[in-house]
């Protein structure tokens, strides 16, 4: 068997326990990709760890490692010429939420500016990039939920997003300014893109990968100057969808205590979030609102009674 058909054995053994597992599928498919170049026949240390380094961060590498980590105990009950590299072969992590660093508007458009000058020239490819950045900016999408998009989810009244994160769908509204932009990219998309059936595709005609998706705008934030080089911290993919939600809690500061209520539950449901409260940890990159929970908290503490 070639390590890609251990890699779908393993995966397929996860996803009947009821696991999603695509975004660590998607590792492991890369991973055997490498080891059958290789020749590998056995999950080798040496080799995962080179594999693993690779990767554009010390803590993406950490992360491959945990995941080809995984595959390598499920071989190696049945064979144990399958090495098992050891947990912290890549340093000892301890994953802790990184705190946000939630680009500006003006820094996204340097992002989205510098995608244009991807190559292929003259190709979709930049094309793609400027586009996908722009809506998960202003939609909060997930990476995964954007670059899974197809052709007929766009639809008159927003984005119907499929096969979620807790697999349920949802349709998220856009604003006519992203609705111009996405219908701009639609004529290039249908002239260059080829038959496929996704949205978000690349010179080669070939659906863009969340993975994929995530290092490119690590390079392109660092083109533009709004992230440092290798190890230092800036920007993520993921900060885009941070600031959305800042953004939009920001947005009703003026209103009444019912008022931002309901505004909670209409973000956690274009969010994509389980339950409301979910969305509440975004408040931790929301000075202004922090502010005000601080000084209710104080009246409240002072009086007795929380004023309004």
């Amino acid at each position: 068997m070639t390590m890609t058909d251990h890699a779908k054995d393993y995966v397929a053994s996860r996803k009947a326990l009821g696991l999603s597992f695509r975004e660590e599928e998607r590792v492991l498919m890369r991973y055997a990709e490498h080891a059958d170049v290789r020749g590998d026949e056995f999950v080798r240390t040496n080799s995962v760890l080179a594999w693993a380094r690779t990767a554009i961060s010390v803590g993406e590498a950490q992360r491959r490692l945990r995941i080809v980590r995984g595959l390598a105990v499920f071989l190696h009950v049945g064979d144990d010429r399958h090495e098992v590299p050891h947990r912290d072969a890549l340093g000892k992590s301890k994953w802790i939420r990184p705190p946000p660093r939630i680009p500006s508007p003006e820094e996204i458009r340097k992002i989205m500016a510098e995608a244009l000058s991807l190559g292929p020239a003259g190709s979709l490819t930049p094309r793609t990039f400027h586009t996908i950045i722009g809506l998960i900016a202003c939609t909060g999408l997930r990476r995964s939920e954007a670059t899974g998009l197809l052709l007929g989810d766009l639809g008159p009244d927003g984005l119907l997003v499929r096969n979620t994160k807790n697999r349920r769908d949802r349709l998220v509204p856009l604003h006519e300014s992203a609705r111009r932009a996405l219908d701009d990219y639609l004529v290039v998309r249908k002239r260059q893109g080829g038959p496929g059936e996704h949205l978000f595709v690349l010179a080669s005609g070939q659906p863009v990968r969340p993975g994929y998706l995530t290092d490119t705008f690590i390079l392109l934030a660092r083109k533009a100057g709004v992230r440092g080089k290798a190890g230092e911290p800036g920007p993520r993919l993921h900060d885009l969808r941070h600031g959305f939600a800042v953004r939009a809690l920001e947005g009703c500061i003026s209103a009444s205590r019912k008022d931002v209520g309901r505004h909670m539950l209409a973000l956690s449901t274009t969010l994509g979030h389980a339950r409301p409260v979910h969305s509440y940890w975004y408040l931790e990159a929301t000075p202004v609102l922090m502010r005000q929970v601080s000084e209710a908290t104080e009246k409240l503490h002072m009086t007795g009674k929380e004023k309004t």
